[in-house]
């Protein structure tokens, strides 16, 4: 039951009691004012009408008050001054210390911005990338099975391959539910010539507290295709058995292009999501070691830098800066880059969208039928293009590319190394464990996945010395607004000399307020006033002098 309100009704006997004490109080008071009576002010009597010079006495009355005005006029000005000189120091006094502590925070915000500058520079990424290289026993390079060859850095398996060391390249093709399974048949028979291949895929959605409320919210869901995965066991078995062989606990390194699922292959490892994963390009930032079991640990690393001089396509599926602070101009590009190596049918039958003549059409239409629209009904091609990129970099669109028709090694890749790469693993029981993965797999039908020209290897940068940063807008400080606001707090010599003046105008001011405040004496005093009084009050240094005026001159003897 909701509680109410108290009720403010009183009994009759307590409303009449308290009348009663109200009118006992009232008379009371009255009883008192009688008692003390009421004291009047008291007139001013004037000037006697048997006063010789009437008219002149009042007349010089009616000055002194006019007079009196002026003064107390020309004391607030200068008052008013003299609050203005002082608000003026005041304020010089408080920009020189807002000046100190923003020289201050400036030189703390520079140090937080160098800090979190490094981390997401293209330099720290490179740092990272080689501690983990140069730390694992084994690495891993996760291919997207969409593109695998677009995947592949050639200068990666070179440092890896020709590192001196006894390190094995093992290559994952991740996201293998977004090809049709005939495709990724003929890419597993071509990439195990090279390096020993597994077939994966990952658990997007990972079992931890929000998973829980997500199965109670929507029970009707089919959560089998985010939470499932495939290719696990198969490959904690290839490392296991590594491990055995080199007894000891081994480092596994994760490296690999944007958004081809690096985090996400660790955290369907370990079965937490131990990692953080994103759609977001650039979300893993520095190295993280993450520990599997007593002979495992995975080390994550941050994504490899494509190099400039790689083609558009490659640039815009591979590169690591993000989508959101890339230009228009550059998303435009790319978008255009993947309409070109894409059927053009496949596309508008994905889409459905009817015939396009060129780039900017296809995403008027697109934004025009997701309703992306600004103000006015004008289709916002830019932000359609970036999430136009970010599905096909994600795992929303299905697209398949195929392999080369002929088996070219590249230079750093030689018979012996490839027989170097094989040795200590098992490829018999790795080729079983991805058949029973292809036959697991729900794959898209060849129909419904698009055709992709793949523009083949994307060159990286792995080297910190190669990579070229550019200027950063912080590093351009705002002198010359600090120049200007400097000028104008600084005071001159002659202001100083003008307060100065106006002090002493001041003080003048108030000894002749102290002399008029005596000789303001009502009319009739002022008749009984001496010469020589009169003489004194009038010789102020005033606006107006007594001769000037028709007043009664006093110090004239008329008798």
């Amino acid at each position: 039951a909701e509680l109410r309100k108290a009720s403010k009704r009183l009994s009759c006997h307590k409303r009449y009691k308290i009348q009663k004490k109200i009118r006992e109080h009232h008379r009371k008071v009255r009883k008192e004012a009688k008692k003390r009576g009421r004291k009047k002010p008291k007139k001013d009597p004037g000037v006697p009408s048997a006063a010789p010079f009437k008219e002149e006495l009042l007349r010089e009355a009616e000055q002194r008050k006019q007079r009196l005005e002026e003064l107390k006029q020309k004391q607030k000005l200068n008052r008013q001054k003299e609050h203005e000189k002082k608000r003026k120091l005041e304020a010089k006094k408080n920009s020189v210390k807002e000046k100190a502590e923003r020289k201050e925070s400036s030189g703390k915000s520079k140090s937080k911005n160098n800090n979190l500058l490094d981390k997401n520079s293209k330099k720290s990424f490179c740092r990272e990338l080689k501690k983990v290289i140069e730390a694992s026993d084994v690495v891993l390079e996760v291919l997207d099975a969409r593109d695998p060859m677009g995947c592949r850095c050639p200068q990666l398996e070179q440092a890896v391959t020709c590192s001196g060391e006894d390190k094995k390249l093992l290559l994952i093709l991740n996201k293998t539910d977004l090809v049709p399974k005939e495709n990724l048949e003929k890419w597993l028979n071509y990439l195990k010539k090279e390096f020993p291949t597994v077939a994966f895929k990952s658990a997007t959605l990972m079992k931890d507290r929000t998973m829980e409320q997500v199965r109670k919210r929507r029970a009707r869901v089919d959560l089998s295709r985010t939470t499932e995965c495939f290719g696990s066991k198969c490959l904690l078995k290839l490392l296991q058995e590594h491990g055995k062989t080199q007894n000891k606990a081994i480092q596994v390194g994760v490296v690999g292009f944007p958004n081809v699922g690096k985090s996400s292959i660790i955290n369907s490892l370990k079965g937490v999501r131990a990692c953080n994963v994103g759609l977001a390009r650039g979300v893993t930032k520095s190295m993280q070691i993450v520990h599997i079991d007593k002979q495992t640990k995975m080390l994550d690393s941050p994504s490899i830098i494509a190099d400039p001089s790689n083609n558009t396509l490659a640039l815009a599926l591979r590169s690591i800066i993000d989508t959101e602070e890339s230009g228009s101009a550059d998303v435009l590009e790319g978008v255009d880059a993947i309409l070109n190596h894409c059927s053009k049918q496949q596309v508008m039958m994905h889409y459905s969208i009817p015939d396009f003549r060129n780039t900017e059409e296809f995403l008027t239409l697109l934004a025009q039928k997701r309703g992306m629209l600004k103000k006015g009904g004008v289709p916002d091609i830019e932000n359609i293009a970036k999430l136009l990129l970010c599905d096909w970099t994600g795992a929303k669109v299905s697209y398949h590319s195929q392999p080369p028709g002929s088996q070219r090694l590249p230079p750093y890749l030689t018979e012996d190394k490839i027989a170097e790469m094989q040795a200590c693993f098992n490829l018999k029981n790795l080729e079983e464990e991805n058949n029973n993965t292809l036959q697991a797999l729900k794959c898209p039908s060849p129909a419904s996945s698009i055709i992709f020209q793949s523009a083949g290897m994307a060159n990286g940068t792995i080297e910190e010395n190669k990579v070229t940063e550019e200027a950063s807008e912080w590093e351009n400080l705002e002198t010359s607004k600090e120049e200007e606001e400097e000028e104008d707090f600084t005071e001159s010599d002659d202001d100083q000399d003008d307060v100065e003046e106006d002090n002493n105008d001041v003080k003048e001011v108030n000894q002749a307020s102290s002399t008029l405040a005596v000789a303001l004496v009502s009319p009739t005093h002022d008749f009984l006033f001496s010469e020589t009084e009169h003489s004194n009050s009038l010789l102020l240094s005033l606006d107006k002098t007594a001769d000037e005026d028709d007043a009664y001159d006093f110090n004239t003897d008329y008798v």
